[in-house]
């Protein structure tokens, strides 16, 4: 497990662009973490990193943000998905393997995460700006 810290922001997409680096193209991101811990911060900078030029928001509405860039990236917010009757309503299934997942919630969908997602565990650090990244995988 690797333990990255963020002091702002700023830091916070950096280390979304450092990551996005290493990437393959079918890669499934589980991000967990609360309100303000900075999921879509990180996803920003995934984004910039994969050569994205639009802006990133939050999906919160639409479930599902898509991006293009170096590859194909699906943004998806599972905050209201709570049964799988939800999750197959996303259309999550169909997009495993067609571009990088990124997935805020994750909490929420844990038991459909692939084996070989890679989960980042975002919390608060020693004040208010500081985020602790706990990445496996």
């Amino acid at each position: 497990m690797e333990r990255l810290v963020s002091n702002s922001p700023l830091d916070t997409e950096k280390i979304g662009e450092e990551l996005a680096l290493h990437l393959k193209g079918t890669e499934v991101i589980a991000l967990f973490g609360g309100l303000g811990m900075g999921k879509t911060a990180f996803t920003r900078g995934l984004c910039r990193g994969l050569g994205v030029d639009g802006g990133v928001s939050s999906p919160t509405f639409a479930l599902v943000n898509e991006y293009s860039g170096k590859f194909n990236i699906y943004h998806f917010d599972m905050y209201r998905v709570t049964t799988w009757d939800d999750l197959y309503s996303t259309g999550f299934f169909d997009y495993i393997g067609n571009g990088v997942l990124v997935i805020e919630w994750s909490e929420n969908i844990e038991g459909a995460l692939p084996d070989d997602a890679v989960k980042i565990t975002i919390s608060r650090g020693e004040n208010d700006d500081q985020r602790i990244f706990e990445i496996e995988g």
